[in-house]
């Protein structure tokens, strides 16, 4: 009988990419969000960086349990937060792409990869409101 527990996905992540590595992938996501056709112009420019801060702190929240996500804007309420925007198909699509490539700049693969790449595809899926 094997008595190791199984790792969670938090374990994964913070053993593989940690706080730093989340930042890093968030900086090569808002890189290409910053010129990408699709996406680029669903965020203010006055607050582009405010954007990045948001899904850095959230990424280091959901997936190594750090608290400044929580502390600076409460519950996620990720629905609520991107109602306004018009996320169908293709921007679902778009933004798994972009971080997708964001992962690979930043040499996320194996066990981290198996647990952030479902996980973004399921939020780009949630946020879809057309």
């Amino acid at each position: 009988c094997d008595d190791r527990r199984m790792e969670s996905m938090e374990e994964i992540v913070a053993r593989e990419v940690g706080a730093d590595g989340l930042a890093a992938m968030t900086a090569a996501f808002y890189r290409r969000v910053g010129t990408d056709d699709l996406l680029g112009p669903m965020y203010p420019e006055q607050d582009f960086e405010g954007a990045e801060t948001r899904l850095r702190e959230f990424l280091q929240f959901r997936f190594l349990g750090d608290q400044a996500y929580m502390e600076h804007r409460g519950h996620p309420r990720l629905r609520m937060r991107h109602a306004p925007f018009a996320i169908g198909e293709a921007e679902s699509a778009r933004w798994v792409s972009l971080m997708e490539a964001a992962m690979d700049e930043c040499g996320v693969t194996g066990a981290a990869r198996a647990v952030i790449s479902p996980f973004f595809a399921q939020v780009a899926e949630f946020l879809r409101n057309r």
